[in-house]
């Protein structure tokens, strides 16, 4: 019997997926559990797997076309079977080229962008072939997109790798075992950016910055928000730090000023119980546990990886998972359990020279902390000016949830702790 191929829901908030690449083309013979393609949902890149047995024998879906959740995407069936009844089912997402074209394209993630020129025509014949035939061949290529950003990184050419993965896909380790046994060659140097008659640029929107443009609006629009900002003196931090570090020196560990930030608003919204809740209709949910997301900086856009139980860990095991958490969030290798289900949220830009700012709140959740850079301020210390290291926090409060007091209670407790770091242990 014919199974369907559908657009999985491979994360909690996923309305449409974006294939980047098949790793089986038609006629290949597939088993229950086989990894078909890969799907770059609104959170990372997952593999999308077989349902059934049989051979593949239709795509609907080409590299770099995008389908609802549920929309069938491909067939597979026995070689036998007749899936007339069911071809050109899912025909509202993107024809599938005819098989020559989508080869050539497979490893595409996304449509190329789309030029506007200006009145004065860019003669036809300006693009060099040469260039447009190394890209095809590179697209050819089987590769996780891990390997492919690794293989940019350092300077390999993947078309010279040879894989080892399911099907020959070359996977991190190829790319790693290429660079060191020099088999593969540096890729050549980009072009430089040719302006001549270009106006602008369309660049297709990818799922990512989709989603984050749809929840964008869900908060700083229907939230009532008001914003609370306090400056911190982070001597004693930066001492703490130093200690800690020489201590854990031994064991090749560091720990950050991010990581006791979090570590202390973990401790602090444990004694405000009021600030770790989400807002829902008919009732406010106060969280026991405190679980902090942690705003991280990709390609595509932002993503926030959530510590759990951040209030029971140490600074040691808070650093190792806020480093493992954005490696992967960089490699788009989340899983749906490691950025869902935080409670309250931290976005740090003081390592970009952000004196303040603030943040927007992700709904249901109630608040999020801004951090700015910590700067050498002259301040003012038993009637004597004196130049201190100063941090500057903004809190962005849904006003459903936490008034004017609460949220500046919570702060002062953060306060507290950051400059008095031994107050985290209480």
């Amino acid at each position: 019997m014919a199974t369907k191929v559908h657009m999985e829901a491979l994360s909690p908030t996923m309305e449409e997926g974006q294939l980047v690449q098949w790793l089986k083309s038609e006629g290949d013979a597939i088993s229950n559990g086989d990894i078909l393609a890969e799907i770059e949902t609104d959170k990372a890149t997952m593999e999308l797997v077989a349902r059934g047995d049989g051979i593949l024998r239709k795509i609907f879906l080409a590299a770099g076309g995008t389908a609802g959740v549920g929309e069938v995407i491909g067939v597979i069936a026995a070689a036998d079977e007749d899936i007339s009844s069911i071809a050109g089912v899912g025909a509202g997402a993107p024809a599938a080229a005819p098989p020559a074209a989508a080869d050539a394209h497979v490893a595409a993630p996304v449509a190329p962008p789309v030029a506007a020129v200006a009145p004065a025509a860019v003669p036809a014949a300006a693009p060099a072939a040469a260039p447009a035939s190394a890209q095809g061949e590179g697209a050819r290529v089987k590769a996780s997109p891990l390997a492919r950003r690794l293989a940019e990184e350092m300077g390999v050419d993947i078309a010279r790798v040879s894989g080892s993965g399911p099907g020959g896909r070359i996977v991190k380790r190829d790319v790693e075992d290429a660079k060191v046994s020099g088999v593969a060659a540096p890729v050549a140097a980009p072009a430089t950016w040719a302006t001549d008659g270009v106006e602008f640029e369309d660049f297709p929107t990818s799922q990512m910055r989709k989603t984050i443009a749809k929840r964008l609006v869900t908060s700083i629009g229907p939230v009532p928000t008001f914003y609370l900002t306090m400056d911190i003196d982070m001597g004693r931090v930066i001492d703490a730090r130093k200690s800690i570090n020489a201590m854990l020196e031994k064991d090749g560990i560091r720990i950050s000023v991010n990581d006791i930030v979090l570590k202390a608003t973990a401790a602090a919204l444990r004694q405000h119980p009021n600030c770790n809740a989400q807002w829902h209709d008919g009732f406010i949910r106060r969280f026991n546990a405190v679980h902090i997301a942690v705003a991280v900086a990709i390609d595509d856009g932002l993503i926030t990886p959530v510590i759990k139980n951040a209030h029971a860990k140490g600074l040691t095991q808070i650093s190792s998972e806020v480093r493992e958490l954005a490696v992967r969030a960089r490699d788009k290798k989340l899983t749906p359990d490691e950025y869902t289900g935080s409670t309250f949220s931290l976005s740090n830009l003081g390592m970009f020279g952000i004196h303040e700012f603030t943040a927007i709140i992700n709904p249901p959740e109630s608040g999020i902390l801004a951090i700015g850079g910590i700067e050498e301020t002259p301040v003012v210390v038993d009637g004597q000016v004196t130049v201190r290291p100063r941090m500057r926090i903004t809190m962005s409060c849904d006003h459903r949830v936490i008034d004017g007091a609460q949220g500046s209670r919570f702060l002062q407790t953060l306060k507290t702790m950051l400059e008095e770091p031994a107050a985290i242990l209480l």
